[in-house]
C-alpha cells in the first residue's frame, strides 16, 4: 500500500531540519494519500524534498514522530531488530547492563518508546500510538538478541499507565506481556541490594537514570551524618549508607516508598544506621532547622516539579525553596547534592535558581562536580526533550 506524504508548511520543521525527531500539527500544510493514525508517512518539505519517514498521529500535537531520515526505507520486523541491536551493542560499550534502560525511545530512534531492564526482566512504556503497534514485535526482538549474550528474560511487564497516553488518543494500560511472573524482581546496583516492583512502583519501577550519580555520592559519605530527601526507595540513602556513612535519614512523603526504602536497608543490612521516616520534605525541613540539625551531606533528589512550559514559574519557587532549605542544613564545609529531572526546568534556569537560594541562605557554593543522566538514558543533540537530569554536587560554605 502506499503510503501518506505529510506536506509541511514552507519555512516549517526547523526541529526537523536541525536533527530533532518531531513534526507538529501546526507545521503541515497537507497530508496526501491514504493514511489511518498510526501508520508510517512519508515526510516532504513544501517543495516536494523528501525528509524521512515516521509515525503519524493527528490526534496529538506532535503529529508525525521520525523513524528513518533515508529514503525509501521499509519499516518491518528487520528495521525494528536492526534499531534494537544499535541500542543493545551501545549499552554493552557504555553502561553494567545487568540493570539498565535498553530503549529511550527518540534517543534510540525508536520513538514513543521506553523499555527497562531489571535482571531478568523488560518492563516496557509505549508512549505513542505508532510505536504501540510494534511494542510485541520489539518485545520479541529485544529477547531473541539478548539470548544471544546469554541472557534470558523470564517476563515482560508493560507499565503504559502514564497521563501522556491520553494526548495521543490512547488509553493507559499495565499488564503482563506474555505468561505471568513474580513482579518483585532484585536487582544490584553499585553494590546495592534493592527490591524493584515492576507492578506498583513508580513508572517503570525504579529510576535507573541517577545509576552514576549515586556512585558519585559515595565517596563522600564516609563517617558522615547525611539526610537524602524524596527518597523514594532509598536509593541514595542506601548508597551513603553502603559507602559507610555514620547514620542517614531518608524522607518521602509515599508511605509505600518508605516501607520499600526499609525493606531495601534490611536487605543490605544497614537498617542500624540507615533510617526511613514518612513525611513532606518541605514541612520537615524547616521543622530540622528549627532543631538546629545539622548534615554532612543533604541529598535533594525530588519529583519534576514542572511537566510542560506553563507551571515553570511554580516550579522554579519549588526549586528554590527546597534547594534554601537544604542549603541551611548543611554543615560548613559539608556538602549539598541537588537535581531537577523535569525537561522544562533548563540547565540554565536550574543554576540560576540554585544561585539565588544560596545567596538566600547566605552560604557560598564550590561546585565538586555536575553530571546529567546516566548514559543509558543517551542525549541526543536536537531533540531536546532527551535532556532532562541535571545533577550538581557542591561543597557548602558559610560567608568567609
Amino acid at each position: 500500500m502506499e503510503r501518506g506524504i505529510v506536506i509541511l508548511k514552507k519555512g516549517e520543521g526547523r526541529t526537523l531540519k536541525a536533527g530533532g525527531m518531531w513534526v507538529y500539527d501546526n507545521e503541515i500544510a497537507a497530508v496526501e494519500g491514504n493514511y489511518k493514525d498510526g501508520d508510517v508517512v512519508t515526510i516532504h518539505d513544501f517543495d516536494g524534498y523528501e525528509m524521512g519517514s515516521g509515525f503519524i498521529n493527528m490526534k496529538s500535537k506532535i503529529a508525525v514522530r521520525l523513524l528513518s531520515r533515508k529514503k525509501d526505507v521499509i519499516i518491518d520486523e528487520a528495521f525494528m531488530e536492526e534499531r534494537v541491536r544499535d541500542a543493545w551493542e551501545y549499552r554493552k560499550q557504555t553502561i553494567d547492563t545487568s540493570s539498565c534502560r535498553l530503549i529511550f525511545g527518540e534517543a534510540d530512534f525508536l520513538p514513543g518508546l521506553v523499555v527497562d531492564k531489571f535482571s531478568d526482566v523488560l518492563v516496557v512504556e509505549s508512549l505513542a500510538l505508532g510505536i504501540d503497534k510494534w511494542k510485541h514485535a520489539i518485545v520479541e526482538a529485544l529477547k531473541r538478541v539478548l539470548a544471544e549474550d546469554g541472557i534470558h528474560i523470564r517476563g515482560v511487564y508493560e507499565r503504559s499507565d502514564a497521563k501522556v497516553r491520553l494526548q495521543e488518543g490512547m488509553e493507559r494500560c499495565k499488564g503482563f506481556i506474555g505468561e505471568p511472573f513474580e513482579t518483585r524482581v532484585e536487582i544490584v546496583e553499585n553494590g546495592v541490594k534493592y527490591i524493584v516492583d515492576v507492578k506498583e512502583g513508580q513508572k517503570t519501577g525504579f529510576f535507573l537514570d541517577q545509576k552514576n550519580n549515586r556512585a558519585a555520592i559515595q565517596r563522600l559519605c564516609k563517617g558522615k551524618k547525611v539526610l537524602d530527601c524524596f527518597t523514594h526507595t532509598g536509593s541514595f540513602a542506601l548508597n551513603s549508607g553502603i559507602a559507610g556513612a555514620e547514620s542517614v535519614l531518608g524522607v518521602d512523603a509515599s508511605e509505600l516508598a518508605v516501607a520499600q526504602a526499609q525493606e531495601n536497608a534490611r536487605l543490605n543490612h544497614l537498617e542500624d544506621r540507615v533510617k526511613f521516616r514518612c513525611a513532606d520534605v518541605f514541612e520537615l525541613l524547616p521543622e530540622l532547622e528549627a532543631e538546629g540539625e545539622k548534615f554532612d551531606v543533604v541529598i535533594l533528589d525530588p519529583p519534576a516539579f514542572t511537566k510542560s512550559k506553563n507551571s515553570v514559574k511554580n516550579a522554579v519557587k519549588g526549586y528554590r525553596e527546597i534547594n534554601l532549605r537544604g542549603l541551611k542544613l548543611v554543615r560548613d564545609g559539608g556538602f549539598l547534592a541537588t537535581c531537577s529531572c523535569s525537561h522544562f526546568m533548563e540547565p540554565e534556569l536550574f543554576a540560576k535558581t540554585i544561585r539565588e537560594a544560596a545567596q538566600g541562605a547566605r552560604k557560598r557554593l564550590r561546585q565538586v562536580e555536575f553530571r546529567t543522566q546516566a548514559c543509558d538514558h543517551p542525549i541526543l543533540w536536537a531533540a531536546d526533550q532527551s535532556y532532562y537530569l541535571k545533577f550538581y554536587i557542591f561543597q557548602v560554605c558559610s560567608e568567609r
